[in-house]
C-alpha cells in the first residue's frame, strides 16, 4: 500500500511537472498567473530589505509569478493592518514577516486559511502559528544565531572581553519573537560574566537609526567603561561609524558586533568599526518564499522550511563578499 501511494504521488508530481514544462514551451512560465504578496519589512529602498526585494523579484522572473511587495517601515502594527488588507484582496499566497509575533498574527492566519490563501513566514519565525496551520519559514534560527554570534564574539575578542566587563545590546525587546537573536547573544555574554545593558530601540529607529543616538549617547555617558555594542541589524552596523563619531570614539575603542550585511556594513568594516556580523542571507528570504508559494499553488507541494543562517563575516574576511554586497545580494 505504501509503495502504491508513493507511486501515485510520484505520478501526480510528474504530471504537474510535465504540465509546467508544456506551459514553458508555450511561452508561459510554470507559475504564471499566480498572485503573491510579499512583505519586505522596512521602507522602500531600505539597506536590508532591498536585498529581500531583489530575491523576490528574481523569483518572480524565474517562475512567472505576479509578486507585489509591501513596505512597512518596520512598524509591527502597520504590518498587521496591511496583512488584514491583503487577506481581503485574496491573493494566492502571502509571504509575511513574523515580527508582530504569534499572538498578533494568529487570528489573521486563521482568516487566510479559511480564504484558501497559502502563507509563508520570513525573517522572524512564528512557531505557534506555523504549528497550527502548517506554514513554512525562511530565515535564520534566531536564538541559535544569537548564541553563535556571542560565542564567535568571545573567541575573536580573546582577553579583551571577559568577566566584569560591560556590554550594550540593542533590540525591540517588547517583541519576544523579534528579539530572539539578541536574547541569544545576551545569554552567551552573561554566561561569560559580562554585564549586559539591554537597550530598547527608540521609536522609529528601526527605519532611521539616527533616532537612537540620544539614548545611546546617554547610556554610554553613564557607562563609559562599555567595551562592546551588539547591534540588531545591518542598517545599525552601517550606522556604527556615525554613532562613534558623534560620541568622539575611535573605531577600536568599542567593539561592534551584530547581524546582516550590505554596502554600509562593508564600509563600516573597512573603517575598522565592526568586528563580526552574522549573515542571514536576506536574498534567500525574498526568493525562497515566492518559490515555495508557487510550488504549493501549482504543484500542491508542502511548504519549505529553510534556515538561512550563513555563518560569520569578520574584519579578516569581509573583502570576500564586498562585490556581492555592491550587487545587492549579500
Amino acid at each position: 500500500m505504501t509503495n502504491l501511494k508513493n507511486a501515485l504521488v510520484g505520478a501526480t508530481a510528474l504530471l504537474a511537472l510535465t504540465a509546467g514544462m508544456a506551459n514553458a514551451q508555450d511561452g508561459e512560465k510554470w507559475c504564471s498567473g499566480v498572485d503573491i504578496t510579499l512583505f519586505s519589512g522596512g521602507p522602500a529602498g531600505g539597506a536590508f530589505n532591498s536585498i529581500i526585494d531583489r530575491g523576490a523579484m528574481q523569483a518572480a522572473e524565474d517562475t512567472g509569478a505576479n509578486v507585489q511587495i509591501i513596505y512597512s517601515e518596520w512598524d509591527f502594527d502597520k504590518m498587521i493592518t496591511q496583512l488584514r488588507d491583503m487577506i481581503g484582496q485574496a491573493p494566492d499566497g502571502i509571504a509575511m514577516m513574523g515580527h508582530p509575533g504569534d499572538a498578533a498574527i494568529m487570528p489573521l492566519a486563521e482568516q487566510a486559511q479559511a480564504a484558501g490563501i497559502n502563507m509563508m513566514y520570513m525573517n522572524v519565525d512564528v512557531p505557534e502559528v506555523r504549528a497550527r496551520f502548517g506554514s513554512g519559514y525562511v530565515g535564520a534560527s534566531l536564538f541559535a544565531q544569537g548564541r553563535a554570534l556571542g560565542a564567535e564574539t568571545l573567541r575573536l575578542a580573546g582577553d579583551e572581553l571577559g568577566p566584569g566587563d560591560k556590554a550594550i545590546v540593542m533590540s525591540r525587546w517588547e517583541s519576544e519573537n523579534r528579539a530572539q537573536r539578541e536574547l541569544g547573544l545576551v545569554e552567551v555574554l552573561e554566561e561569560a560574566g559580562i554585564e549586559v545593558i539591554k537597550l530598547q530601540e527608540a521609536e522609529g529607529a528601526s527605519a532611521d537609526q539616527m533616532l537612537q543616538l540620544p539614548l545611546l549617547t546617554a547610556t554610554l555617558l553613564s557607562n563609559p567603561e562599555t567595551k562592546l555594542i551588539g547591534y540588531p541589524g545591518g542598517p545599525w552596523l552601517a550606522a556604527a561609524p556615525a554613532f562613534m563619531n558623534a560620541i568622539g570614539k575611535k573605531p577600536d575603542e568599542i567593539m561592534a558586533v551584530g547581524f546582516d550585511l550590505g554596502q554600509g556594513v562593508m564600509t563600516a568594516f573597512e573603517g575598522g568599526y565592526v568586528m563580526v556580523t552574522s549573515d542571514q542571507q536576506p536574498y534567500q528570504q525574498g526568493y525562497m518564499p515566492v518559490l515555495s508559494l508557487c510550488q504549493q499553488e501549482v504543484y500542491k507541494l508542502g511548504p519549505l522550511n529553510v534556515d538561512t543562517g550563513a555563518g560569520f563575516v569578520t574584519a579578516d574576511n569581509y573583502q570576500d563578499v564586498v562585490a556581492l554586497a555592491q550587487e545587492g545580494v549579500r
